[in-house]
């Protein structure tokens, strides 16, 4: 059962294929996430003591595994690199002046436990500069998916099967959400700017489930427009591709997303897409008028103007998806990595 889904979910594809891993059991009393102790892994200690490890990479600290890695680490000697995605303090908990000012000055002393800090996107590199940290201890590690096998499974979709398994004729545009139907996520904004744009034979596409899912059909009938709304439930990963062929839009008008991976799937199978300015996506990702658009968080008339502009445009659109495709040759695997070795032999000086 997954919570924020709000269904049971069973994951088809394995996160475990394709190289070597070692399990380190969970022995939480309540196991699960979401608390601090819900993950304790006290094997961690012994694998990093005998394991001559080079560096420790540490890619959160909200639970207890991570400061039993974090102790284990520093006890022997052992580099930490951690990273971070976040490209502000603020976030759809912490709001008030007194919590940032205390988010400030706890996350600038446990991220200086490490040697080097690895950052998702340029948005992330300039929020350590601004909490003090030097750019010799910074590197930028682009927050990516498997490109290939995005650009190769949509590839292999038909649009206009993907369309007809929707219930959506083959010359309508399509808007598509893709996330969790959670407040944070803006879908109640999306719902509202598609009927203010009022673009005819348009229609809107959640691909997510959550607990706004019933609230966002009960109003999709009261504004008139629920023939036009499709809600597909939660999607599996290797459904996903048709999905994104189907559409000719992805819009993400989350009120706090430190990135977005959806903007890098979506882009990789031709999507332009519009996000708000809370995306972190933003920084390296989507430029204004080439792949995409980028508009004021809550903004609903502006969200409305941006698709009463690109859904009647088939040329645009095509224009845009081009330019979608283009930015992702250089936002890959490939950098990944080279940034990440480059870290790894930083921290080893």
């Amino acid at each position: 059962m997954d919570p924020d889904f709000g269904v049971t979910v069973s994951w088809d594809t394995s996160p475990l294929e394709g190289y070597s891993w070692v399990h380190v059991p969970n022995r939480s009393l309540r196991p699960g996430l979401g608390r601090f102790f819900g993950l304790i892994n006290p094997g961690l200690w012994g694998l990093i003591r005998d394991g001559r490890f080079e560096v420790v990479f540490v890619s959160g600290y909200f639970y207890a595994s991570a400061w039993i890695a974090i102790f284990a680490a520093k006890r022997y000697g052992i580099p930490i690199l951690f990273t971070t995605e976040a490209h502000s303090l603020r976030s759809w908990r912490a709001q008030s002046k007194w919590k940032l000012r205390f988010k400030k000055f706890y996350v600038r002393r446990i991220l200086s436990l490490g040697k080097m800090l690895l950052t998702m996107s340029s948005g992330s590199f300039q929020q350590l500069i601004a909490l003090g940290f030097r750019e010799s201890r910074i590197v930028l590690s682009p927050y990516v998916v498997d490109n290939d096998w995005w650009t190769r499974k949509a590839a292999e979709v038909s649009r206009e099967d993907a369309r007809a398994a929707l219930q959506i004729p083959a010359h309508s545009s399509v808007v598509l959400f893709c996330a969790k139907l959670q407040p944070w996520k803006g879908p109640n904004d999306l719902l509202e700017a598609f009927f203010r744009a009022d673009v005819p034979d348009s229609y809107l596409a959640f691909a997510g489930d959550g607990p706004l899912r019933a609230s966002l059909e009960q109003r999709a009938l009261e504004l008139g427009i629920a023939d036009r709304v499709r809600f597909l439930g939660f999607m599996n990963q290797s459904q996903l591709p048709s999905v994104y062929r189907a559409a000719d839009l992805l819009v993400l008008p989350s009120h706090y997303e430190p990135f977005g991976l959806v903007v890098n799937e979506a882009m990789l199978c031709g999507l332009p897409v519009a996000i708000s300015d809370r995306v972190g996506a933003k920084f390296d990702l989507v430029h204004t008028g080439e792949n995409g658009y980028i508009f004021p968080v809550g903004d609903v008339n502006r969200l409305a103007a941006i698709l009463g502009e690109i859904l009647p445009d088939s040329e645009k659109r095509a224009r845009m998806a081009a330019g979608a495709r283009q930015r992702m040759e250089t936002w890959s695997p490939r950098e990944y990595v080279e940034s990440l070795v480059r870290a790894v032999q930083l921290a080893k000086k």
